[in-house]
């Protein structure tokens, strides 16, 4: 019992799991950002309708974000809070003034493969620690990316 956290959970691998988490929130910071800037800057003749996309995407990740980090302190731990520790720790690359709406779009799908190649390590992960809350997560996730995937590159598709 006394390698149990307040929670129930295995302490080291509670531990793994926040660090991995941590992890996740840089890249989920990094995408936020991105999707910003595209929000922002977005030109030419699919301007109304990417506008409005990128935004439900950077809501949807702000939801995410704070998930995330409040998964993290559940677990015990502190989520990162700093920009230079996002941009350090993140998978998915800084993107700065891009206005093209296809350009844009693929960024968006390599952060998701980024993304979602870390939340199914960390749904192996919560899954052999018995911990439920982040396996749930985890698997939301997923399926939400999985479909949003398939509906960004149907729309590169000629």
């Amino acid at each position: 019992m006394n390698n149990l956290s307040q929670i129930g959970l295995d302490v080291n691998q509670s531990q793994q799991l926040a660090e991995k988490l941590n992890l996740l929130l840089a890249d989920l910071h990094v995408f936020y950002m991105n999707t910003r800037g595209f929000h922002w800057n977005i030109k030419g003749d699919k301007f109304f309708e990417l506008h409005l996309k990128f935004e439900e995407l950077y809501t949807d990740l702000q939801v995410k974000i704070d998930e995330v980090a409040e998964r993290i302190l559940t677990l015990g731990y502190t989520p990162m809070h700093s920009f230079t520790d996002f941009i350090n720790h993140s998978d998915v690359k800084e993107v700065k003034n891009l206005t093209d709406g296809k350009e844009s779009i693929r960024s968006i799908l390599e952060a998701f493969r980024t993304i979602l190649i870390k939340e199914r390590e960390l749904l192996d992960l919560s899954a052999k620690a018995g911990d439920e809350g982040t396996n749930a997560l985890m698997s939301d996730y997923i399926r939400q990316q999985e479909k949003l995937v398939w509906m960004y590159t149907a729309y590169l598709k000629n």
